[in-house]
């Protein structure tokens, strides 16, 4: 994942429902609740885990039992430290004190409770990473490193590469955020080629490993809030020669595992990638900013996520006032207006009839008289000149020019090209004279796109008048 483009931007839920839910979390209200717990006699050992000796009690606080007790209680410790929540006084000693920041978590703002929740996140993360080193312990008690192949940066970077793979998935539009992933897919989506047709035995081998690995880290991550997690069906792991202790279904994917990015997550780890340096946008961003950031910014939304920003952004604002704003905004000949244009005249379809007089004040604008016209007719206002033959043109042009920035060569925009060619008669002929910056592009992309060969061989014609007249 390259940090040189934009994310697709996500849609957060508001920041005090997100400190609830890291408030819930079973990680962080344990390490709350060990933090309140510890007192004058709580003794920490040289790392500031809890000594052996007092697990047992931190278990029973947090009402845990069963082999796993004691292991919970010192992570939930281990968080409490590292957030800030635990202070260790005297490292000699191993005495430790409630931390500044647990009062935060009852008396602090959403952002300051999100921030302890990332801090925990970030232990748990890097936790996740370590491999289990219980099989590596030698007959003197010691952990043989030698004998483990881990390289923690690469272990680090491919855990990195599959949650930010989840975040991708999570933020597309064409997918529902809410879906689970198929641990499979996830796995091979960092593993298998882009290029690749059939996978080998050995890509696939591959995929099989790291899908045990993640099984693993997210069962780790669950606990802090990152994901919901279905684990791998314990029955897929016994060994070859054990009949399973009920029938099982090959077919079904999710006894694979199946993982997705809790609202919590997605907050989580849009928090991280931005720290990291990606341009990853949330909606609601450009809520207070200005109409030209807001066309700029929208540009490369996909149509949903634009429209919900642009909402935002007309809350903020009296119509007539917004109105102006936006048409003044979308003015310019350089290489983004037209589609600055485009997303201009949708906001304002979102828009009431309040909004008139802004619309009626550009109608002899060269660049926003056409766009203008539209809206009013659609609005069924009166008196609404009829537009000239050559800002007619202009505005085609200028919408041909806005769908190829933002969809590139798509059906939607070969059906239009086709439209144009067969509904204007003497169409190539009077559009090659159109006075827009844009108008070769336009013409070289019918040429491109349209299906009939003659009508294709006229848009090229017609694309080199226009440049021999741009002096091109």
């Amino acid at each position: 994942m390259s940090d040189s483009s934009p994310l697709p931007p996500v849609r957060l839920h508001p920041e005090a429902e997100l400190a609830r839910d890291a408030l819930s979390t079973p990680l962080l209200s344990r390490a709350a609740r060990l933090a309140r717990w510890a007192g004058p006699d709580t003794r920490v050992d040289a790392g500031g885990g809890l000594v052996d000796e007092q697990l047992p009690a931190a278990a029973e606080v947090l009402g845990l039992s069963g082999d796993d007790a004691a292991a919970d209680a010192s992570e939930a410790w281990r968080v409490a430290v590292d957030t800030g929540l635990v202070e260790v006084v005297d490292e000699e000693e191993g005495t430790v004190r409630a931390g500044e920041d647990l009062a935060l978590l009852t008396g602090g703002s959403p952002q300051d409770v999100l921030a302890v929740w990332l801090a925990a996140l970030e232990t748990v993360l890097a936790d996740a990473s370590v491999p289990d080193l219980d099989g590596l312990v030698d007959e003197d008690g010691e952990v043989d490193l030698s004998a483990l192949d881990w390289d923690p940066e690469a272990e680090a970077e491919f855990l990195d590469g599959v949650l930010g793979n989840l975040y991708l998935l999570t933020a597309g539009e064409d997918t529902p955020g809410d879906a689970p992933v198929p641990l499979p897919a996830l796995a091979a989506s960092v593993i298998v080629p882009s290029d690749m047709g059939e996978p080998t035995n050995d890509v696939l081998e591959q995929v099989s490993d790291a899908m045990m690995r993640l099984d693993d880290q997210f069962r780790m991550l669950e606990p802090v809030g990152l994901v919901a997690y279905r684990p791998v069906d314990e029955a897929l792991m016994a060994d070859a020669d054990e009949e399973p202790a009920a029938p099982v279904d090959d077919t079904d994917v999710s006894r694979y595992g199946m993982v997705r990015l809790t609202p919590l997550g997605l907050y989580g780890m849009r928090a991280r990638l931005l720290e990291a340096g990606f341009e990853a946008p949330a909606v609601g961003d450009l809520a207070d900013k200005g109409a030209d950031a807001l066309l700029d910014g929208t540009a490369a939304f996909p149509p949903g996520a634009a429209q919900a920003e642009t909402e935002q952004w007309l809350q903020r604002r009296e119509s007539l006032t917004a109105a102006r704003e936006l048409l003044a905004a979308a003015r310019g000949s350089d290489a983004g207006a037209p589609l600055r244009r485009l997303r201009c005249q949708q906001a304002l379809s979102l828009v009431g009839a309040s909004a008139e007089p802004a619309l009626r004040e550009v109608l002899d604008d060269a660049e926003l008289g056409g766009l203008a016209r539209v809206w009013l007719t659609e609005h069924g206002a009166v008196d609404v000149p009829a537009p000239s033959e050559a800002m007619v043109y202009w505005l085609t042009i200028d919408t041909v020019a806005a769908q190829l920035a933002a969809e590139g060569n798509s059906e939607e925009l070969r059906a239009l090209v086709e439209g144009l060619a067969r509904q204007h008669g003497g169409f190539f002929e009077a559009v090659w004279r159109v006075d827009h910056p844009a108008t070769v592009d336009v013409l070289e992309a019918m040429g491109r796109l349209h299906p009939d060969k003659k009508v294709a061989k006229e848009a090229r014609k017609a694309a080199f008048k226009a440049r021999s007249q741009q002096g091109g």
